[in-house]
């Protein structure tokens, strides 16, 4: 599977524009099961300039956001499946936020896809900056068939 191919096609699946992206780059997919990717903090994304004025850091909630995206990758990359239109993050649970990430720093994202109900997908996701996990959330998204 050529990994760098399927991220524009399973990003064209999500509803977000590419102004709110947060998956740069996938590192590794299993199909509809489990993957893995990257979000390079720029610096000059707009949000940071008042998160916080002198010491920018990735919103905890994008974190979220972020961890979300890779979960819908890997849910609408599932061959055995088809697609859900509009998919959307509907739930959060268990959500810990319990680092930060600044500009010129990787997000290495990781979600795991644990069940699947009708139009429902729940995963596990984590987020990690320099091997240290700065996030662990459980995410329901759900879209239409």
């Amino acid at each position: 599977m050529n990994i760098a191919a399927d991220l524009p096609r399973a990003l064209a699946l999500l509803p977000h524009g590419a102004e709110f992206r947060f998956v740069d780059r996938l590192t590794k997919l299993n199909p509809g099961q489990s993957g893995a990717g990257e979000y390079t903090v720029r610096g000059d994304e707009p949000f940071l300039r008042g998160h916080f004025p002198g010491e920018p850091i990735f919103p905890g909630v994008l974190l979220a956001e972020a961890a979300a995206q890779l979960a819908g990758v890997v849910a609408q990359s599932d061959p055995k499946i088809p697609p859900l239109k509009n998919l959307k993050l509907t739930a959060l649970r268990n959500v810990k936020i319990i680092g930060t990430a600044r500009p010129g720093e990787s997000i290495l994202l990781e979600a795991k896809i644990v069940g699947r109900l009708g139009n429902l997908v729940q995963a596990q996701t984590t987020a990690k900056v320099g091997g240290k996990i700065i996030l662990t959330a459980e995410l329901t998204l759900s879209g239409k068939n």
